[in-house]
């Protein structure tokens, strides 16, 4: 490996994605020698970001989740991501249950940004959360979660808000830690064979 990658990157996006991410300095110039193929420009459109996350996920429809992953991570809102706003979404969507994580999911279901959850924005991450689910696992839910209305309905029955009430990202992130089913609910899980 040739220093080409790192020497494109600067020294504070490595730092900091060190700092705020699990990946060793390898992986992230790796990562970044990969970016830099794919994407020249040095951004990532929300239509490249579906295509890569649809990678994880060959079963299922991961489009509309993917919208709203990548409207979470463009935290500087024009529309593309860069190659820091990129790890940190790989990164965030792949490790454990850290408050970090549950801000960030607290930004995925706040679909309009306002710094406030409602159900119907809930039931519109579930209907996203739903189409990763492959069919035949579908099929095996649980009866009170068998479909995305059902799933919304027992993940917002945890934060002992009304349908009409709002829930600020304090109140969802005890809410999530406090119940071992909210955490499940926020995100899909692969089934363990």
């Amino acid at each position: 490996m040739g220093n080409s990658a790192s020497g494109a990157m600067s020294k504070e996006i490595l730092e900091d994605l060190k700092l705020h991410t699990k990946f060793t300095e390898n992986e992230i110039c790796q990562w970044y020698e990969n970016f830099q193929k794919q994407c020249p420009s040095g951004r990532i459109t929300p239509e490249e970001f579906e295509q890569i996350y649809s990678r994880f996920f060959p079963e299922s429809d991961a489009k509309s989740y993917a919208r709203h992953v990548f409207r979470s991570f463009d935290t500087n809102d024009d529309g593309t991501l860069d190659f820091k706003e990129y790890i940190i979404a790989l990164h965030m969507t792949s490790t454990g249950k850290t408050t970090r994580k549950l801000e960030w999911a607290f930004s995925l279901f706040d679909v309009d940004k306002n710094g406030y959850i409602n159900k119907t924005e809930v039931t519109e991450i579930c209907q996203a959360i739903f189409k990763l689910i492959p069919k035949e696992e579908q099929s095996k839910l649980p009866q009170d979660e068998n479909t995305p209305e059902k799933r919304a309905n027992k993940l917002w029955s945890y934060f002992d808000k009304k349908d009409n009430e709002r829930l600020a990202e304090g109140e969802f992130i005890k809410g999530v830690i406090e119940n071992e089913n909210a955490m499940r609910l926020i995100h899909y899980e692969p089934m363990k064979d």
